[in-house]
């Protein structure tokens, strides 16, 4: 056991985040932390490094905090730069300081062995060859090698300064220092994030080889399921531990709710049932032992608390197209796309109802295609056409920064002036805009919030094609699961980019892969991808 907190809680003032937290942590074990957001995530790191304090919660047992010995707990917050000028290379080498001096004194040692052999200093060679393999000395090159190709950056990079680096590779960079300096406690508040798939992958097969413990905070579901053994939820301030992952996690909370409900409701009936007896019975001495016993039965009674509904306030709303189209919704013929240069040749059709998702790294033509099919940029050369009657609904990463100083009513009505309060009011609740925010400035509002309010005029103006450029980021995982869900039931076509590959996986029927300046489309869905992926993997070897 690494850590273990009983019933402790985080309090900011009159505002309590965390009201009961049980949580504990061993060698080794894999941990994913989830929940809404806001739920206090990430506050709980913050109380695992000792950036926060806890408090007693409002569980019955006594608080207190355990740890285990002396460990190491690194986190990303905590990774600071030695110098902006440094290169990539030598920023990366800083977290290998004690195998670099020992590799040094080898060298030296060696160097005067040669020139003047020595017994004892042949043995000091020898025990610094022992320490130097022990540390790792034989593998660490090869490690941060490999390291620095899989997050995406190039030989010439390494010597590039940290200053030149933008703020989503510096990330990476701190990141990478992070997971070399092998800390026996890994703390990682959503990881995925600037990662591209390729990468989030080979995290993947990292995290799982790791020899010491992580807790991983993250809405990525597919990456939760395939790193970690453990799930804490955070839910009305509280935790609960599954044992399992993530899918294990959701059905084990299905079963648990209707257990603990069924159980609540049986209890219920039983009590009312001796009530009813006690009550029958009450003024009759004959029946005054049986009165008793009765009572004595309920008062003995552990008595069942009814389970709190599921946190699952979010978006509703019953979406179809306003038209339909025709059978054919888009033909594309040799469209390349991009700027200067050709990023990728495009051939595919795609009937109405089909759901295509659009996956590759980044930077490679995946949104440039989107930003060619709505006629943002045109195409460089080849055709596309949409049939009859499409009406598209549009959706880019812009409208997170969408800037207005109106009330999200008025800059809702603005666009819809033909609504009343009433129906105003109505579609804007059902994007969570409820009350009195309604009211809020646009301006105001968090880039979740910005994104909800975008995507609450689009459905409004119900088009019959949907062409999403990562429409989960700044969703929690209930979100993603709502949207999921509207988009499964979804009669009209959709286009998307997404890197959420369990999105993916619910969603898309066809796949349009990016890789190596070309874009193939298949004709089948995420899984399928995988498995062929897979096998041409391994036929490679």
């Amino acid at each position: 056991m690494l850590i273990k907190i009983t019933n402790g809680s985080v309090s900011f003032g009159a505002d309590t985040v965390l009201e009961c937290v049980n949580f504990d942590i061993k060698e080794r074990e894999k941990v994913a932390i989830v929940g809404r957001n806001g739920c206090g995530k990430s506050t709980l790191l913050k109380c695992l490094t000792g950036e926060l304090e806890m408090e007693e919660g409002t569980g019955e047992e006594p608080f207190s905090i355990a740890k285990t010995g002396k460990f190491n707990i690194g986190h990303l917050k905590q990774i600071a730069f030695s110098s902006e000028e440094n290169t990539l290379l030598q920023e990366v080498l800083e977290v290998f300081k004690p195998i670099l001096s020992v590799e040094e004194k080898m060298q030296i040692l060696l160097q005067d062995i040669e020139k003047n052999s020595d017994e004892k200093k042949v043995k000091e060679y020898s025990a610094l060859v022992d320490k130097f393999e022990f540390m790792g000395g034989y593998t660490y090159k090869k490690e941060y090698s490999t390291m620095i190709k899989k997050f995406g950056f190039s030989e010439e990079d390494k010597l590039k300064r940290i200053a030149e680096f933008s703020g989503g590779q510096r990330t990476k960079i701190a990141f990478m220092k992070l997971l070399l300096s092998h800390p026996d406690l890994l703390l990682l508040d959503e990881p995925t994030n600037h990662l591209d798939v390729g990468a989030v992958k080979w995290l993947e097969n990292y995290i799982r080889s790791y020899k010491s413990a992580v807790v991983i905070v993250s809405h990525d579901r597919m990456f939760i399921e395939r790193t970690v053994d453990k799930v804490y939820e955070i839910e009305y301030g509280e935790t609960r531990c599954y044992h399992g992952k993530y899918s294990d996690f959701e059905r084990q909370k299905r079963v648990n709710y209707q257990q603990q409900l069924k159980s609540h409701e049986y209890q219920q009936e039983e009590i009312k049932r001796l009530m009813r007896l006690v009550e029958r019975f009450r003024y009759k001495a004959t029946k005054a032992r049986m009165v008793q016993s009765k009572l004595k039965q309920i008062e003995r009674m552990k008595i069942i608390d009814k389970p709190d509904r599921y946190d699952l306030k979010t978006i509703h709303v019953n979406f179809q197209p306003r038209v339909e189209t025709v059978s054919k919704v888009l033909f594309v013929k040799d469209l390349e796309v991009g700027y200067d240069f050709p990023l990728a040749k495009i051939n595919l059709e795609l009937k109405r109802g089909e759901k295509l998702g659009i996956i590759g790294d980044n930077g490679i033509g995946k949104s440039t295609l989107l930003k060619t099919l709505v006629r943002e940029i045109p195409a460089l050369s080849g055709s596309f056409e949409f049939g009859l009657r499409s009406e598209i609904g549009y959706f880019n990463q812009q409208m997170a920064q969408y800037k207005s100083g109106k009330t999200v009513f008025d800059d809702f009505h603005d666009e819809f002036p033909l609504l009343n309060e009433t129906e105003v009011r109505t579609a804007l609740g059902s994007f969570l805009f409820s009350g009195e925010d309604v009211f809020k400035c646009v301006d105001d509002l968090s880039g979740g919030e910005r994104v909800r309010l975008a995507l609450c005029k689009m459905f409004k103006k119900r088009p019959n094609v949907l062409i999403l450029d990562e429409p989960t980021n700044h969703m929690d995982i209930v979100g993603k699961e709502t949207l999921e869900n509207m988009l499964i039931g979804y009669e009209g076509t959709v286009i998307f980019v997404s890197h959420d590959r369990y999105f993916i996986s619910k969603v898309a029927n066809k796949i349009l892969s990016f890789s190596g300046g070309e874009a193939n489309f298949y004709p089948f869905g995420y899984e399928e991808f995988e498995l062929l992926e897979k096998e041409r993997e391994e036929s490679k070897r």
